[in-house]
């Protein structure tokens, strides 16, 4: 799952990035308003942190303006904890949720989780497609009850398919979804990573679609 950091304070901005990546997203960031609204107009993200107090173009006027151009992909504002009404303008601005400053990076993380996972259509911070169990919050996958160890990119690969599972994901949005800006991207890798997750979870559950792409599959022994 990839996101986007929106934040001039580059120590914030360093230690949401840091967070995050180590939650197994991939992470792009920006430190001002243009250069946000930039990135989150031509890039597919999963969602984005956007703080309002930014430099060249402010927050609002970044996320009024991704609304304007059809853009729906969550946004988790960062607001001053005094400014109530910086939330409720960025909520009618169509934010979906909101985080006060200073906070603990635990709540930014649970926020992000869910915001992700209800825009995929999943209420619950554990995924699971048949035997395969992926818990959100400890970062665990499980088959058959049994703990399995992933790389980083495997685990980004089955967190995608498990949000959205039982849809047929081209290997496009596979290689925009799991790497940042600045990977040198190679549809043929993500093969690679089918072939080894396949491995650890089971060759049956990710179904090639010729031409089109991958579908994790639901479980078909019950």
């Amino acid at each position: 799952m990839r996101l986007l950091i929106v934040e001039d304070d580059k120590d914030l901005n360093r230690q949401l990035v840091t967070a995050l990546e180590e939650a197994g997203y991939v992470v792009d960031s920006a430190f001002d308003g243009e250069e946000g609204h930039f990135l989150g107009d031509t890039e597919p993200y999963d969602a984005v942190v956007l703080d309002l107090g930014l430099p060249t173009l402010d927050g609002l006027s970044v996320l009024e303006k991704w609304r304007r151009d059809g853009k729906t992909m969550p946004v988790l504002i960062l607001t001053a904890r005094d400014r109530w009404s910086d939330k409720v303008a960025g909520i009618d601005a169509g934010a979906d949720d909101y985080v006060a400053k200073p906070f603990h990076m635990e709540e930014v993380l649970a926020r992000v989780r869910a915001l992700v996972r209800r825009a995929a259509g999943h209420a619950s911070n554990e995924l699971t497609c048949g035997n395969v169990r992926l818990d959100l919050r400890a970062g665990r996958v499980t088959v058959d009850g049994s703990p399995i160890k992933l790389t980083s990119h495997e685990y980004r690969l089955l967190s995608y398919l498990l949000h959205h599972q039982g849809k047929v994901i081209s290997r496009t949005e596979l290689t925009e979804h799991l790497y940042d800006q600045d990977f040198d991207r190679d549809s043929n890798t993500v093969e690679v990573f089918v072939g080894r997750l396949r491995k650890k979870i089971g060759a049956e559950m990710i179904e090639t679609i010729r031409g089109l792409g991958y579908r994790l599959g639901e479980a078909r022994d019950e």
